[in-house]
């Protein structure tokens, strides 16, 4: 915070102005996607800077591209040989993001609302209304780094009971002590999810959802790094999640590291 002032019984709060979010960028580029090491540049800073608020019990609860925004969008022509779409196009010049937007964070002794997190970043316990907490920052975030490497959502849905389905197409199934929790037991049905393979909703899904490692774009190590940090983000069961300060220590970051010592 820079400054504060009252404008006609209005608290004002002064911030320092940023660049675009990464959401904007994605879409001025066409929604063509980050590199991996811009992936990782962007996740590590990210990453160390939401465990500051999990160690003092808050939780954001609305992380997404749109609440991600650079110090610095300025940019510059790059020539790129391995983007067949693009080869020269305008790359960032300063990565440095800044977790923006608490409008909705919530300190662990508050009242946790039943529904968080915007629609395609919300964590499954969330939607089976089980007790949520920092993990679904975690959760939102592996939801992020996905959208970054693909250029586009990867849970795009509406419906809570579409966005399991989802889910269990790109992850397996849900685990039945789960289902069998949920207060939401219109979404269960012997013990899994309640869903029809045969209805049209279901043909949207097999046409646009596919298991999480074969959405790799080139058989890389540090590819297959970045999908397997994704996968422990984007586990069912929040005491199987990877915490943020974890995930730094996966061997996807090694190089930034390195770098630090």
């Amino acid at each position: 915070m820079l400054d504060w002032f009252e404008h006609l019984g209005h608290i004002c709060i002064v911030f320092e102005l940023l660049g675009l979010s990464t959401f904007e960028v994605l879409r001025r580029k066409e929604f063509l996607p980050f590199g991996v090491e811009q992936i990782r540049y962007m996740a590590f800073h990210i990453f160390r800077a939401v465990p500051l608020l999990h160690r003092n019990k808050l939780t954001h609860t609305d992380l997404k591209p749109e609440n991600i925004l650079f110090v610095c969008s300025d940019h510059d022509y790059v020539c790129n040989h391995q983007t067949v779409k693009s080869p020269k196009q305008r790359d960032l010049m300063n990565l440095d993001v800044k977790v923006v937007d608490f409008g909705t964070a919530t300190f662990d002794h508050e009242h946790h609302e039943s529904l968080v997190s915007t629609r395609h970043y919300r964590a499954p316990e969330v939607i089976l209304d089980l007790r949520w907490n920092q993990s679904c920052d975690v959760w939102s975030l592996g939801c992020v780094l996905m959208e970054f490497y693909l250029g586009r959502t990867l849970f795009m849905t509406h419906d809570s009971k579409e966005h399991l389905a989802m889910m269990e197409k790109v992850l397996g199934p849900i685990p039945p002590h789960l289902l069998k929790q949920t207060r939401k037991q219109q979404y269960v049905h012997q013990g899994r999810l309640n869903w029809d393979q045969h209805s049209s909703s279901d043909d949207y899904i097999r046409k646009h959802c596919q298991p999480l490692k074969q959405n790799m774009q080139r058989s890389s190590e540090e590819e297959r790094q970045l999908l397997d940090l994704v996968g422990c983000m984007l586990e069912y069961d929040v005491c199987r999640r990877i915490t943020l300060e974890e995930a730094l220590w996966h061997p996807f970051f090694s190089p930034l590291r390195v770098l630090q010592k």
